[in-house]
């Protein structure tokens, strides 16, 4: 048991060590991270997609960053922006981490990025507990995903700066009932802002971007309340692939504890 407890607190604390780093080094070079964690088919590729050509409209120096297990579908989408994006294929694993995001941003990311949009992996469980140096963490949700979802992955809504909703344009079709999800929102994260999107229509585009570029220029930033609690990565399912080498910690998976394959 204390083997366990041991492993899941290492891996942590290694990556939480190595985003600091991270924070530090670009923050030194007028660099800030903008962490986008969802489910997959959120539509999260196409919002990212609006707010860099808004930003390239705007003239503001961005580039983008997607992470997959497959494919190099999304960066091809976001490519036609025009501004530096990079794939990345993380072969099986779930989520990224600062050092793996380090590595890739080495001899890649242009001297000039104000902003870095990190497109996680689409996974709302995997990525929570993961800080990859960002100053901006949104989690994104669409209207076809249920009012619920915050209350389903607490980690994910309640460590949020900013929680967008996409896919506005369908709302009354699915029947979204706005005032039940900001009922959840808030529940697991007091007071963070929820911006209602739509890629097709524009609605709430250039928001993100908005907010982004005041955490960039040094405003406040919303504070979870379960970031200022101790242990705040909750609940976490750590194994070992004996395929690939790698430790994984995944926060609110089933069980209250963890446990290893070796």
């Amino acid at each position: 048991m204390c083997r366990v407890v041991d492993l899941r607190q290492a891996v942590l604390a290694k990556n939480d060590a190595g985003a600091h780093e991270l924070r530090a080094h670009l923050a030194a070079r007028g660099t800030v991270v903008v962490n986008l964690l969802s489910s997959p088919g959120s539509g999260k590729t196409a919002l990212l997609e609006r707010e860099l050509l808004c930003a390239r409209e705007r003239s503001v120096p961005v580039a983008a960053l997607t992470a997959d297990l497959a494919t190099e579908n999304d960066a091809a989408r976001l490519a036609r922006s025009g501004v530096p994006v990079k794939q990345v294929l993380t072969d099986g694993l779930c989520h990224l981490e600062s050092g793996m995001l380090a590595g890739h941003l080495e001899g890649w990311l242009p001297d000039d990025t104000r902003l870095l949009f990190v497109e996680n992996v689409g996974n709302l469980v995997c990525p929570a507990s993961y800080d990859l140096g960002e100053t901006l963490r949104v989690t994104l949700a669409s209207v076809t995903e249920g009012e619920d979802k915050p209350l389903k992955y607490p980690t994910a809504f309640g460590l949020a700066h900013l929680v967008v909703v996409t896919k506005t344009d369908i709302a009354d079709a699915v029947e979204f009932d706005e005032a039940a999800f900001r009922a959840n929102v808030e529940q697991v994260n007091p007071g963070v802002e929820v911006v209602l999107t739509s890629a097709r229509r524009g609605q709430g585009v250039g928001v993100l971007l908005d907010r982004a570029m005041a955490a960039a220029d040094g405003a406040p930033v919303h504070s979870p309340v379960m970031a200022r609690q101790p242990h705040h990565h909750g609940h976490t399912h750590t194994h070992t692939h004996a395929d690939d080498g790698h430790t994984h910690a995944h926060p609110e998976a089933t069980g209250a504890m963890a446990h290893t394959h070796s």
